[in-house]
């Protein structure tokens, strides 16, 4: 059981770590290229937040929301 966690240690520190370790070693020569990553998931996400705004003002302007002050049958 125990080399069951070893394996578990090993395929974490030498495997799926290697893309950080990478990226910490490029961060001591080069900020910029280290914060790409972080700079492509804001642009990405900037996108889905425009897209969804987008969207909820195309509902809007269709008159497709239920606007009523109650909307919930308990209210």
């Amino acid at each position: 059981m125990k080399d069951f966690f070893y394996a578990i240690q090993d395929l974490f520190v030498n495997v799926l770590f290697k893309p950080l370790d990478a990226l910490r070693a490029l961060e001591l020569e080069n900020w910029f290229a280290a914060s790409a990553i972080s700079w492509i998931f804001v642009v990405i996400c900037l996108v889905a937040i425009v897209y969804w705004m987008l969207q909820l003002k195309k509902f809007n302007d269709n008159n497709e929301e239920d606007k009523t002050v109650s909307s919930h049958s308990f209210l």
